[in-house]
């Protein structure tokens, strides 16, 4: 069957007839689609999760026959490992607790089970996708716990590492350039000399700061909302419910996770999504420094700065031959900006706690789980394709620093500040060099000022 999108926008989807999911899922995609943007695999995978461990502990607790929670179990982590993604068609923007999505999942995974139960697919017998795949869980406990249980899984294996990769490549060119002399720059101005390694350490600290500040928010993530049900006083679920899950979590990934302390804090709000979000935010920034620096310290070649040299990707704009764009460092600043735009999309989420429920979750879910992604992706490419071949430019950096202005503030202790100022000035008027009227001027000896130079560098 076809289901008529918005007009003009998304044109129609495909709902197959034999699909696994039912009715609710159905109603969800035939009355609401707005985007047609759907979950990330991150976050289905962790739907699987928590369903495939939910059917477990309620196997263990004697609260669900043990041959409907093994088809469970087993349908559950065929979500988990992907083979049922293009099961999962509701749109993101969709109910605030994410009931769709919850719904969703839990008659896939029904009318999977019933398939291996009986060879029929879907349905609601044997296994029905309430009663028993929903055991004990509500969307509103269980979309947050995705939330938390996705983010933290994705920061942990991917962007962590990233990051971590791009630093160590940054540090490797730190030591590189070590011996490099450049000037430095504030306001877009020169300023006195530095190292080129010390201008990249800079970066490599960022990105050393970031992975610092990631793993601070896992904490925060760490703690799961599962076992509050509808309003946070776990109505219809076993005492042992939550924890069990959440102990068979924990192995599946790695992670101690936790029960959240208070559940009506887990579901009505959701500052840990915020607090993550603003992490990533940071290192979004951060990121943007370091690609716009590289972007200017390679511009030219002949004309700009030229201090280094990046990677040649795209040699030739659409007009002008031997034109080469500092493509990468921009791919990472549009990332950078996009999670900038997701993490205040995710604030005023945030802001949507009414009383024992959050109702952004999907908007929120969506949000920082792509901004996970594009960290990590920017992340790998600016490594990859950009910093590992970056060269010094030694002539230009050499030149530049002979030539700038700034290298009068190193004579201010042997004249002061007024007679450096004047002989900049003259130097400006007359192009000379510092160094050419300060030897010319009868100054100082040419090794005396040799060594002040140097000395300013090394500091």
């Amino acid at each position: 069957m076809k289901v008529r999108r918005e007009e003009d926008a998304l044109g129609e989807v495909s709902i197959p007839e034999d699909a696994y999911y039912g009715a609710q899922t159905r109603r969800a995609v035939e009355n609401f689609p707005v985007s047609g943007l759907r979950f990330t695999r991150s976050f289905i995978h962790g739907l699987g999760l928590v369903k495939q461990y939910a059917a477990v502990v309620n196997r263990e607790l004697g609260l669900l026959d043990g041959g409907l929670a093994g088809a469970v179990a087993v349908a559950a982590r065929e979500v988990v490992e992907g083979f049922l993604d293009d099961q999962f068609v509701v749109d993101v923007f969709q109910t605030g607790s994410g009931t769709s999505i919850n719904m969703n999942a839990n008659e896939v995974i029904a009318g999977r089970a019933n398939e291996i139960l009986t060879g029929n697919r879907g349905g609601k017998s044997p296994v029905h996708p309430n009663d028993h795949v929903n055991l004990g869980q509500s969307s509103n406990d269980v979309i947050p716990t995705v939330i938390h249980l996705a983010a933290l899984t994705q920061i942990q294996e991917h962007l962590i590492p990233a990051l971590t990769s791009l630093g160590s490549a940054l540090s490797e060119k730190a030591r590189e350039f070590r011996d490099v002399a450049k000037i430095g720059r504030t306001h877009l101005q020169d300023a006195v000399p530095i190292r080129l390694g010390q201008e990249f350490g800079g970066y490599a600290r960022q990105t050393e700061l970031s992975v610092q500040r990631l793993e601070k928010v896992q904490e925060s993530l760490a703690e799961l909302a599962l076992g509050g049900t509808a309003v946070g006083n776990g109505v219809n679920t076993h005492e042992e419910f939550a924890r069990r899950v959440i102990e068979l979590l924990s192995r599946e990934v790695g992670y101690p996770l936790r029960e959240a302390e208070d559940h009506f804090e887990a579901q009505g709000a959701q500052d840990a999504a915020v607090e993550a979000s603003g992490a990533l935010k940071t290192v979004a920034v951060s990121l943007t420094k370091i690609a716009n620096d590289i972007r200017w310290l390679a511009s030219g070649p002949r004309c700009g700065i030229g201090e280094i040299h990046i990677p040649s990707l795209q040699p030739g704009s659409s007009i002008m031959p031997g034109k080469v764009n500092p493509v990468i460092p921009e791919v990472v600043i549009q990332a950078a900006a996009q999670v900038i735009g997701n993490d205040a999309a995710i604030t005023i989420g945030g802001q949507w706690g009414m009383f024992e429920l959050n109702t952004m979750l999907p908007l929120m879910a969506r949000n920082l789980l792509e901004s996970i992604s594009l960290l990590t992706n920017a992340s790998r490419l600016f490594n990859e394709r950009c910093v590992a071949g970056i060269g010094a430019n030694r002539e230009k950096c050499e030149l530049n620093v002979e030539r700038s202005l700034a290298l009068v503030t190193h004579l201010v202790p042997a004249m002061g500040y007024d007679r450096a100022a004047s002989l900049a000035g003259e130097a400006h008027e007359t192009g000379k060099t510092i160094r050419e009227l300060v030897l010319e001027r009868g100054i100082m000896p040419e090794e005396e000022l040799d060594r002040l130079f140097a000395h300013g560098i090394e500091r």
